[in-house]
């Protein structure tokens, strides 16, 4: 029976980095249950750098989502200078990610959250991405190549626009799929338990 998961996340969206841990138990539960990464955004296309203003809000911010999520985060504060809040770059990775090898692609979107929220590099550098996917094991020229080229772009800008079709508001969006008939897990945070409970009912029901 073709069944699957699709996981819609944002590399900068600190709430998706908060429900990092439920992915990592969905795939330990379910390593039979393949997950398809779809990028949406709610900061496609911002051009200036962080002022400390928003720095601030930020800060209050990933507090609030540690304190409920548990996940490790930095001080944007620390983050550096020139650093515009600009998705573009980690979420056009993504999809490279995806094209190259669909296995790898959730460990190389947690590790690229991890970089940003946990250890305060600049995902939005074409290097440090390049980086990661190398410590991922992809091939970094290989990478490079998918990262750049102007289907990956097409892709990302039909990923945006399948969301924003579905008019959702928050991320991260959970769907488990069947047969073509998508059911809703999650939209925005949710206690991780509370997911997997609704997973493993949909699981259960195909049995």
């Amino acid at each position: 029976m073709q069944q699957r998961l699709i996981y819609v996340m944002d590399p900068m969206c600190s709430w998706c980095w908060g429900l990092a841990p439920l992915l990592d138990s969905i795939r330990a539960e379910f390593p039979e249950l393949p997950v398809h990464l779809v990028a949406g955004s709610l900061r496609a296309h911002l051009d200036t750098p962080l002022d400390n203003a928003s720095r601030q809000a930020l800060a209050d911010h990933w507090q609030a989502v540690a304190a409920l999520s548990g996940q490790p985060f930095s001080d944007p504060h620390a983050l550096p200078d020139s650093l515009v809040f600009n998705v573009g770059p980690a979420s056009r990775a993504l999809i490279a990610a995806r094209n190259l090898d669909e296995c790898l692609a959730w460990p190389f979107a947690r590790a690229v959250q991890h970089a940003f929220y946990a250890q305060g590099l600049d995902i939005t550098q074409p290097a440090v991405l390049m980086q990661i996917a190398a410590d991922i094991g992809y091939d970094e020229a290989l990478f490079a190549a998918r990262f750049d080229h102007p289907e990956t772009r097409q892709q990302l800008e039909q990923d945006w626009n399948w969301v924003a079709d579905r008019g959702f508001a928050e991320l991260p969006i959970l769907f488990a799929e069947r047969k073509g008939q998508l059911a809703l897990l999650c939209n925005g945070f949710r206690v991780p338990g509370e997911v997997l409970a609704l997973l493993q009912r949909w699981v259960a029901a195909a049995a």
